[in-house]
Parts: structure tokens; C-alpha cells; sequence
């Protein structure tokens, strides 16, 4: 799934602005409250992640540990659960859009842990925009 992650400038200030929560079992999860749930929830389930748009381009991904639907004051919504770790991939321009979108594992950028020696998430931000614009991460 493909989601804009609005009012947030950067990779720290996502993990700033995120609160961790428990499932019953004590397994620590990330959350995010949508309006629907997912049709291909049992697809998604199954490895997939939510890919987060920052400042137009694909930054990082979580992956979806499960959903939930839950009673708020606006009416039935879904909860998605997803694994607190932030897993940085390589950087992929997008267009804004309302709401998520499914993302195909074929359009989806590849995880790119493991391919940078510098770390990533402690360059400052100006920096790593100049390196994406140029197209080098």
C-alpha cells in the first residue's frame, strides 16, 4: 500500500510522531486510522508493507502486521497495524493523491538497508533532498 504521510517533513520527524502501542499478545505496533478497510486485506497481509510518501517521494516502508475495525465518533473505521520498524528504500518520486493506494510488488522500490555504507536516517535533510532530486538515493 501506497500512503502520503502528510505533515511530516522527514524520516526523524516520522519516528518522532509515531506512538507505539501493544497487541495483547505484547507485540509493539505502529497504527495509522483510515477510512475503509483494504478488499485485498488477506493479500496484503501476507508480506505486505505500507510504503510512506515524504515530501513526494518514496522513503521508507512499514510492513502491515494487521488490521482492525474500530468505532470512533465519525463512525467505523480501520485501524492498520504495522511493525514499528522503518525499513529505508531506495527513493521513488510520486504525485500527491488522497487517501492510500495498492502498490504492486513490481512498482514497489527496492529496500536499500543493507546497499548504503552512510547512514541514512542521520543526514541532514537538505542534504538527502539534493541526493534525491540527483537522483542518488
Amino acid at each position: 500500500m501506497l500512503k502520503l504521510c502528510v505533515g511530516i517533513d522527514s524520516l526523524q520527524h516520522l519516528e518522532q510522531c509515531r506512538d507505539l502501542y501493544y497487541k495483547k499478545d505484547g507485540t509493539p505496533y505502529h497504527q495509522h486510522i483510515t477510512r475503509y478497510q483494504p478488499k485485498r486485506a488477506d493479500e496484503i497481509l501476507d508480506g505486505g508493507s505500507l510504503y510512506w510518501v515524504i515530501k513526494r517521494y518514496i522513503q521508507v516502508r512499514q510492513r502491515i502486521i494487521g488490521f482492525e475495525k474500530i468505532e470512533t465518533p465519525d463512525g467505523i473505521k480501520c485501524k492498520i497495524m504495522m511493525d514499528p520498524k522503518l525499513i529505508l528504500t531506495q527513493s521513488q518520486p510520486r504525485r500527491p493523491h488522497q487517501g492510500w493506494r495498492y502498490l504492486n510488488a513490481t512498482d514497489a522500490p527496492e529496500d536499500i538497508a543493507n546497499k548504503l555504507s552512510v547512514n541514512h536516517m542521520e543526514m541532514p535533510d537538505k542534504m538527502a533532498s539534493d541526493l534525491r532530486e540527483l537522483g542518488l538515493i
